[in-house]
């Protein structure tokens, strides 16, 4: 069935798309070959910056199906009711590698959920990892710096990350835990997902809550080895984003039982450690995990740059009954996520159809730019207005929360068990023998590629802090790799 003449970008038809217009057979082309001309500049212009981070990435469709009644903790509508479900975008990545790395790397995954409620859409931006490297966003250039190419060599360096490493001791945990036998793992479906940050949940009463996410595989937990990563690699680089593909054309939709952690907020500033440091998880003999739904992926995007290439995430994207916390680094991320995706995709970067409301329909003020496409017609522009604009509804989102103290450059406040190394101890000690054995493997094999005996020392110390059998048999291991 024909769809019709091709026609050039203006719509007029194209009578040949073969030969570029010349002065003669032979002769030298034209410039009055308007199509050649319009293909070539199209085709210049075809890819946007790609993501400073999170560059290499797959995304589906799918639905989150609320299975408890969670009115008692938030207000948000998409959590109303049991059985109430919300269609969803989750777009999986790597965080270091550029948009044509492999797959099967060790390195954190993100895991990017959107939620397209009767409210507006929500953004949970994540990982697969429940704690990060660092505490501060003040921090998070500098650490992406030593993960990327040296300005010099143009390559990752050894250098770069266990100088940075060994010095920020806060990222022993998150390290701990990357070098461990969840690292890699074998597919996107076969990993866990985390809101990894601390939320707010709000209910109808005001009264407020803090919240943490679980994305828990249905698939069951697998992983490669640093061998077995290797080898595929290098046979199929896009081995994550095939399986996802494949999995869901076939009809084998990857799921995820959806839990929660609650904490009343009146315990956060009594708790044993912070709360909202990003390095540390929250022990679940404290809080339990709570199931309150269930997520399925079962529609694959039509257009890759599209939908996944185009989608855009921000944390700072809540509806009512969710917010922030003091969480330092969801708080710089609420900025710096947004104002990526004005700078790369553009500023009406909200219009694409993957990103705006599926549920509801944007009502802003917002006008012109970069690919406005003129949908407000001659509505006007400001607000207050007297003729029938969209007006404010006088209700926050979330909760405010009371503040004291003296403005400037500062640490959050002090707790009892405010320490660096306490819970990558913990984990070490929760690992079979076998396990601890790969990770010591893992991180020697790094370490030992750095070039300053202090570097190494430096890094070893904070695993030595963490515990002590750790320190002394990565101390060994490294020591023979290095001579």
């Amino acid at each position: 069935m024909t769809q019709g003449p091709l026609t050039t970008e203006a719509g007029a038809p194209v009578a040949d798309n073969q030969n570029s217009e010349t002065a003669g057979v032979g002769g030298p082309v034209l410039v009055q070959d308007q199509l050649l001309l319009e293909k070539l500049a199209h085709f210049n212009r075809e890819r946007i910056p790609e993501r400073v981070v999170h560059a290499r990435g797959a995304g589906a469709y799918g639905t989150f199906t609320v299975t408890a009644d969670v009115t008692q903790w938030t207000r948000a509508s998409f959590l109303s009711e049991v059985g109430k479900q919300t269609e969803t975008f989750l777009r999986f990545s790597t965080v270091v590698g550029n948009l044509g790395a492999a797959d099967a790397v060790r390195d954190p995954r993100g895991f990017a959920l959107k939620f397209y409620t009767e409210d507006g859409n929500y953004d949970l931006v994540g990982n697969n990892t429940p704690v990060f490297f660092i505490k501060d966003a003040i921090k998070f250039p500098d650490f992406i710096h030593t993960q990327k190419r040296d300005p010099y060599t143009g390559s990752q360096e050894a250098d770069n990350v266990w100088d940075f490493w060994g010095l920020s001791p806060e990222s022993t945990h998150q390290v701990t835990w990357l070098f461990g036998d969840r690292g890699i793992p074998a597919s996107y479906r076969h990993m866990n997902g985390y809101g990894s940050h601390t939320y707010q949940w709000n209910n109808e009463a005001g009264e407020v809550f803090w919240v943490k996410y679980h994305f828990k595989t249905d698939q069951g937990i697998k992983n490669l080895t640093t061998s077995e990563a290797a080898e595929t690699s290098g046979l199929d680089p896009d081995s994550h984003q095939r399986d996802l593909r494949e999995a869901i054309e076939r009809g084998d939709f990857p799921s995820w039982t959806v839990q929660v952690q609650i904490m009343p907020a009146a315990d956060a500033a009594t708790y044993r450690f912070n709360p909202f440091d990003l390095t540390k998880v929250w022990p679940h003999e404290d809080y339990p995990p709570i199931e309150i739904g269930k997520l399925e992926l079962n529609r694959n995007p039509e257009n890759i740059f599209a939908e996944v290439e185009q989608s855009i995430f921000s944390p700072a994207h809540f509806v009512p009954g969710i917010g922030p916390s003091p969480d330092k680094m969801l708080q710089g991320r609420l900025f710096s996520y947004g104002d990526a995706h004005r700078y790369r995709v553009g500023i009406n970067a909200d219009h694409l159809p993957v990103n705006r409301p599926h549920a509801t329909e944007a009502r802003t003020n917002s006008r012109d730019g970069y690919l406005y496409d003129g949908r407000h017609k001659g509505a006007k522009n400001y607000e207050p207005n007297s003729f029938g604009g969209p007006a404010e509804t006088g209700r926050a989102l979330w909760q405010p929360l009371p503040v004291t103290g003296e403005t400037g450059d500062t640490e959050a406040p002090s707790h009892a068990e405010d320490d660096n190394f306490v819970q990558a101890g913990n984990l070490y000690r929760l690992m079979s023998e076998d396990e601890k054995t790969r990770l010591v493997e893992n991180l020697s094999q790094n370490i030992a590629g750095v070039s300053r005996d202090d570097i190494a020392e430096r890094a070893i110390n904070n695993f030595r802090s963490a515990d002590a059998d750790f320190g002394k048999r990565l101390e060994a291991a490294v020591q023979a790799l290095r001579g």
